[in-house]
């Protein structure tokens, strides 16, 4: 798909020679690759949707936990009190039963309310016996559902920690990057030249005045040398993608030659930057893609000379590969 945009922006130049139709079909091809862009961002912020919602469910799961642990304890102590008070009265029984044995022969009246209140008692150990197993088993579940939770808040609060990790990650080994590159671009810091670091990805922006000639798309000599410069330093890291942007100011084209309007100005520079980068610079391709903005993303007003030399520029972007984090999310 690279590859299909660097040869739309070459085909786009020749656009005189080339029928309209084969023109159009590749004004298509490229309009497709804006899609894919805009998807990408969408899968982004869904990642960072889907984060926010995992640390929610943590502090739904540690409340849930805490609510549960106050009921164990609750239902433990009312298992303290019932086995005492079973305990009181199974030497309650005793004692009855001793003393039935000693005034048996004093009456059967006696013997009789003896016999009742030693019936009464029994039933009431019975019910204290239910009550306690019922107890016991509502502690059961309850510990069982304690363990059940626990398990699944560290199954969640790992996989955060493994999210949060190689997010931590990401962000170390962008910043990192970002400082080689600055270090190595430092002598072209006050020729239009800088170096950001924004939502996890790296701007490198270059007015125009830095590699083109007015109204050319050819690279000079010392444009050349920061994009080589830059190159070498990016050039072995593998998990990283390069979207080379070129932007143009709104002042019109006069539509002569190749170059027909500043949506062909911004493209073809793009493609130039790509090629140095690659020809020169030792890129391997499939890191690169080149694209054109033309006039329709400024960072200052046009309506000064200021404004517009800051609106005309290269903008290269380099986004961290976040496939290990979809993995994670879709597990």
């Amino acid at each position: 798909m690279k590859k299909m945009i660097m040869a739309l922006a070459l085909l786009g130049a020749m656009q005189a020679c080339v029928p309209s139709k084969q023109y159009k079909e590749l004004q298509a091809k490229q309009q497709e690759c804006e899609e894919e862009r805009a998807s990408l961002t969408n899968e982004n912020r869904t990642l960072t949707a889907e984060n926010d919602e995992l640390s929610a469910d943590l502090m739904n799961i540690k409340k849930r936990l805490a609510d549960l642990t106050q009921d164990t304890i609750y239902l433990g102590k009312r298992h303290r009190q019932t086995q005492a008070k079973y305990q009181e009265l199974t030497k309650l029984n005793d004692d009855l039963m001793d003393k039935l044995d000693k005034i048996r022969k004093e009456g059967d009246m006696e013997n009789r309310e003896l016999l009742d209140a030693l019936r009464d008692t029994q039933l009431d150990l019975q019910r204290r016996e239910d009550d306690l197993r019922e107890l016991e088993e509502l502690l059961n579940a309850k510990e069982k559902r304690l363990n059940d939770l626990e398990a699944e808040l560290q199954k969640r609060e790992a996989r955060v920690k493994e999210l949060e990790d190689i997010i931590a990650q990401k962000d170390a080994a962008v910043r990192a990057l970002k400082d080689r590159i600055a270090q190595a671009l430092m002598g072209f810091k006050d020729k239009g030249l800088t170096v950001e670091q924004r939502n996890g990805k790296i701007y490198v922006s270059l007015e125009a005045k830095l590699l083109f000639p007015s109204g050319s798309t050819v690279v000079n000599a010392e444009g050349k040398r920061a994009l080589v410069d830059l190159a070498n330093v990016v050039k072995e890291e593998e998990d990283i993608t390069i979207l080379v942007e070129g932007h143009t100011d709104t002042d019109p084209l006069n539509g002569a030659g190749a170059i027909k309007d500043n949506w062909d100005l911004s493209v073809m520079r793009a493609t130039s930057v790509v090629r140095i980068m690659t020809e020169e610079g030792g890129m391997d391709e499939d890191m690169l893609t080149a694209a054109g903005r033309g006039e329709f993303m400024p960072v200052a007003d046009n309506n000064t000379p200021e404004g517009k030399a800051k609106n005309r520029r290269i903008e290269i972007i380099l986004t961290p590969n976040l496939d290990r984090l979809f993995e994670i999310i879709n597990e």
